[in-house]
């Protein structure tokens, strides 16, 4: 049983991720308030995972998610098949006027010292109506599955998304699947319908079901009510803050047997420090330290969450493991969009020490 867990050698599918799908306006560098034109992201941060293992990392993924019968739905629907993700829908009708409808996410890139601005448009969202019940478990671990993923901003969207997380982990359970969950706190998301107090609760419930919990400091503080370090960092590449609240994590959750981040200094918009950290089943991990020339930071996290599932489904040691999740939320951020445009041997190469020589 490598790194603590119990993972299939193979599966019908290799990961499925339960979240919403939404579709992200990016006007570049210009602020929305002077903006002519946007380009169109597809994205979600639990679906920019299963992306990103089958575009680039060629494992065989699937997404639980809402879909809507209208054109941005069906804009949504051709860009998740041209990621190679197999689709496992609930369907919503547009009535033409107000809905149901897939999220918008409006955002910028900044440029320098100023920085991105995020916002949303998520009423009547599709993805926040899925509740207990309309997902059919049975279809989607039919086959097998070997690892299931959700994460915090699903959780966010209702009262009844973050309890189809609870049902669809017990059942990936069931099923014999590995579960993961980024808790990706969002205060504006939480402080719509219940705040901080109802996101606590939840998240509490629904990480006593994980086996690999995903979340910087910040999110095990006001995620799951975890104590500060009494460690002060000398930096934010410094893990020994984080480091320094895993006891309380497992002391709380004993089930847990993997929590890894990114560690991340932002100098400006376009230049980060950028580092990560892994607790796998006693021991520590860091991968090593580079500086960032950020293109567009937005799906970074999410970058380095698949690279890192990724080594551990393909059962690399415990270090590669976290060094491909360093390389290729590294090389995301120099990608327009929320989803990798990175290759496999470009991870490795840049994981094991590669550099930006052009390749001939």
């Amino acid at each position: 049983m490598k790194y603590g867990l119990d993972i299939r050698e193979s599966s019908a599918l290799d990961l499925v991720s339960l979240g919403a799908l939404i579709h992200r306006l990016d006007p570049g560098v210009v602020p929305f308030r002077k903006a002519a034109e946007c380009r169109i992201h597809v994205s979600g941060g639990e679906f920019n995972v299963a992306a990103n293992v089958a575009d680039c990392f060629c494992l065989k993924t699937g997404i639980v998610t809402a879909m809507v019968n209208y054109p941005i739905g069906d804009l949504i629907a051709g860009r998740v098949r041209a990621m190679g993700v197999e689709p496992f829908y609930t369907y919503f009708q547009h009535n033409g006027v107000n809905g149901p409808n897939m999220a918008t996410v409006y955002s910028d890139r900044g440029y320098g010292v100023r920085a991105p601005v995020v916002f949303y448009n998520r009423s009547n969202e599709a993805g926040a109506l899925l509740k207990p019940g309309d997902v059919d478990w049975d279809e989607v671990f039919a086959g097998g599955v070997r690892w299931f993923h959700s994460g915090g901003i699903f959780a966010a969207l209702s009262e009844t998304t973050g309890e189809l997380i609870i049902e669809g982990m017990r059942a990936a359970k069931a099923a014999g699947a590995v579960v993961s969950f980024d808790l990706n706190y969002r205060a504006k998301l939480w402080n719509i319908w219940g705040g901080r107090e109802r996101a606590l609760s939840t998240l509490q419930r629904i990480v006593e079901n994980a086996d690999v919990l995903l979340g910087n400091e910040e999110d095990l503080q006001k995620g799951l009510g975890i104590a500060g370090p009494e460690i002060t960092a000398k930096s934010k590449l410094d893990p020994s803050a984080f480091f320094g609240m895993i006891d309380q994590v497992i002391g709380k959750y004993p089930q847990v047997k993997v929590v890894a981040t990114t560690l991340r200094e932002v100098h400006s918009t376009n230049h980060h420090g950028w580092g990560a950290v892994a607790w796998i089943d006693g021991q520590t991990y860091t991968a090593p330290t580079c500086e960032l020339d950020v293109y567009d930071r937005v799906g970074g996290g999410d970058g380095f969450a698949s690279g890192f599932i990724y080594g551990l489904l393909t059962g690399e040691p415990e270090e590669e493991a976290l060094r491909l999740g360093w390389a290729h939320g590294a090389l995301l951020t120099t990608f327009p969009g929320d989803t990798t445009m990175a290759t496999v041997e470009q991870v490795r190469a840049f994981a094991q020490g590669g550099s930006a020589r052009i390749q001939r």
